[in-house]
């Protein structure tokens, strides 16, 4: 299957601090881009992999759920694990729910989320069974338009349902794990956007077992806080909290 121009993982080399970056659901590594840059300024060495199914077709999708998904981040980890001495992981979206199942599972440095889908927005998901049983896709509703280039949204137009069901799956599996996250947390969540419940991010902050953890607000961003108008506050944030306690 032909990867879609610009889906591609992508690996930045720097130092031996390596950071992880998971892209969301539907989304491709295109969305992590301009932070996997930022921070390769910044000396860290960083890996970004193409999620199974994502930045191919949602047909190809429809054909994997969160294990295969999961498959890859641990594929990623231990290949950074290889090239540093020690791995953080940031994980958006999806990509956050992943990065806390492997914060539990692995030996990582730090973990940051971005708009966590504890608690998702759209109010059809009660009736999604029903609704598979006549369709197969959904439209996705219009994605904002962001003020950088397009080649940095490269993302599906429609959802598998049965992708979608796997992700809700995965979100109450993650529930359950976080009084077992122990390691230094940053989470950061817009209040403005439409695509998660922002209270998600506090019931993160207050479920989550770490001793170290810092909720940021965002005021006027969207889902896809790496791309929006305030990217650099959160980049510029996600810095300060890896480099906090390094010459302590």
């Amino acid at each position: 299957m032909a990867i879609m121009k610009g889906a591609e993982p992508f690996l930045l080399p720097g130092g031996d601090q390596g950071v992880l970056l998971i892209h969301g659901f539907t989304g491709s590594p295109a969305e992590m881009r301009l932070l996997g840059e930022y921070l390769q300024e910044q000396g860290y060495t960083v890996l970004a992999p193409r999620l199974c199914g994502h930045g191919t077709s949602p047909e190809e999708m429809a054909k994997t759920a969160w294990q295969h998904w999961y498959t890859e981040v641990e594929n990623g980890y231990h290949y950074l694990q290889g090239l540093c001495r020690e791995v953080s992981v940031i994980g958006l979206s999806m990509g956050a729910l992943l990065a806390l199942k492997l914060a539990v599972e692995y030996p990582v440095k730090k973990i940051v989320t971005m708009s966590t889908p504890f608690f998702l927005a759209d109010r059809r998901l009660p009736f999604l069974r029903v609704y598979r049983l006549f369709r197969r896709f959904a439209p996705k509703r219009r994605r904002k338009l962001y003020p950088v280039e397009g080649k940095y949204s490269v993302a599906y137009n429609r959802t598998p349902l049965r992708s979608l069901e796997s992700l809700l799956e995965l979100i109450e599996q993650v529930k359950t794990c976080l009084p077992a996250v122990s390691r230094p947390l940053l989470i950061i969540q817009s209040r403005s956007e439409h695509t998660v419940r922002p209270e998600g991010a506090q019931y993160l902050y207050d479920y989550a077992g770490s001793s170290q953890k810092q909720l940021i607000w965002l005021q006027n961003s969207g889902h896809i806080v790496t791309l929006d108008s305030e990217r650099e506050l959160v980049f510029a944030g996600i810095h300060e909290f890896l480099q906090a306690g390094e010459k302590e």
